[in-house]
């Protein structure tokens, strides 16, 4: 039978993939998808203050994200450049930020690969809890305003003449997607968590028919990439991260094949 490092990360995986679905969603509709890769940039720097301070690298990441996405939302206010150039900046600026911190640490070793690209190793009993518990919250929250937050992204102008201030629900995602971040690191690490948001709904998107449809099939590819990559990270000795989000290419080239086909009958 598998090790119990490895009957942790499936049910890590698993847990990730179910919140990582719904939420990948909305990010693909909003088109949001840079913006979740400066997040995921801005984790490198989450994760240098978690090591300088010793505190929780999740806690600090999920803070130092929320931070940043909060900033965004008032550059936008008070900027004249576009999202795209705001995002370019503080990603970059995160980042390198991080990097300089990661120079003053000299004296502190950590496994910055596992950090970048995953570990399942990594995984225990306490990042179960956080994995769950938090997922779980974040899972409630988005239900709570699935309704206004799926509203604004039809229509913004539309959804607040109504009176349910999309202003707010949309920091309220921003969050949401920073706490995600947090939860995913060792799972699929830093660098390829933005891969787990957007490849499943990408993937979803090319063979549902509806928004319903789409958020299912979303996070069943998430749970299928997840399988299908740990087991092949088992089974090859590669890197958990890596394999789960190439396995999540897989999947949306399969969904490719099928969106031409369905054209093609269409004509």
């Amino acid at each position: 039978m598998f090790d119990d490092f490895f009957i942790r990360a499936l049910i890590a995986g698993v847990g990730i993939a179910l919140v990582t679905g719904p939420l990948g969603c909305f990010v693909i509709w909003k088109r949001l998808s840079f913006f979740a890769g400066t997040l995921a940039h801005s984790a490198l720097l989450g994760v240098t203050m978690a090591v300088f301070f010793e505190i929780s690298i999740a806690f600090c990441v999920f803070i130092i994200s929320a931070i940043l996405a909060i900033l965004l939302l008032q550059l936008q206010k008070k900027t004249k450049l576009s999202d795209d150039a705001l995002l370019g900046i503080l990603a970059h600026a995160s980042l390198a930020i991080g990097l300089v911190v990661v120079g003053f640490l000299t004296t502190i070793r950590f496994d910055i690969m596992g950090l970048l690209f995953g570990d399942i190793l990594a995984v225990n009993e306490i990042d179960l809890l956080f994995i769950w518990i938090g997922g779980s919250l974040i899972l409630y929250i988005l239900k709570l305003i699935w309704k206004p937050l799926f509203a604004s992204t039809v229509n913004n102008e539309l959804a607040e003449a109504e009176g349910m201030s999309p202003n707010k629900f949309n920091a309220i995602f921003t969050i949401l997607t920073a706490a995600v971040i947090a939860i995913s690191i060792k799972i699929v690490g830093l660098l390829l968590i933005t891969g787990m948001l957007i490849i499943p709904a990408a993937f979803a998107r090319n063979i549902s028919n509806n928004p319903q449809q789409m958020v299912v099939l979303s996070t069943i590819g998430g749970l299928l990439s997840v399988l299908i990559g740990l087991f092949s990270s088992l089974a090859f000795n590669t890197p958990s991260g890596p394999s789960i989000i190439t396995a999540a290419l897989l999947l949306f080239m399969l969904s490719l094949i099928k969106l031409k086909k369905f054209s093609e009958l269409k004509k």
